[in-house]
């Protein structure tokens, strides 16, 4: 029995058209993402290899959403044999992750190795994140 590669929608996609629509979910086009809680700390860690992270990643927070958008410019050159193969592969991708309830993205961090870029948010103090109970005034 041969192995065969999943393909989405069970599509048969020439190469050349897997890389114009970018639909190969393993290509470098997707950011792949993990959220974990370490001791009162949330963790987001993103696969971003190939890039730099002091010019061409940006991380934010607007409206309790952790925004993290990266561009990436390769080019992969092959000379052999007299034969000249160069492939260019530009694009901007992001993603975009609702923050929980409780975390401080005041003191958000973020960190840049090997390829993953982490983003560690600190758990508010438990004071601040205990529900509060609001009156209801009758008129």
């Amino acid at each position: 029995m041969a192995l065969t590669r999943w393909e989405p929608l069970g599509l048969e996609w020439p190469e050349r058209w897997r890389r114009w629509l970018d639909f190969d979910a393993t290509s470098e086009g997707w950011m792949r993402v993990e959220e974990v809680r370490e001791d009162g700390t949330l963790v987001v860690r993103a696969e971003l290899p190939g890039v730099d992270p002091e010019k061409d990643v940006d991380v934010s927070v607007a409206d309790g959403v952790l925004h993290i958008s990266a561009k990436r410019e390769q080019r992969d050159e092959k000379k052999s044999n007299g034969n000249y193969r160069s492939e260019f592969r530009y694009g901007e991708f992001s993603r975009d992750l609702a923050l929980p309830t409780g975390v401080d993205p005041g003191a958000l961090t973020a960190t840049y190795k090997d390829g993953i870029l982490e983003v560690r948010v600190p758990w508010a103090d438990d004071a601040k994140t205990t529900p509060i109970k609001v009156p209801i005034n009758q008129s």
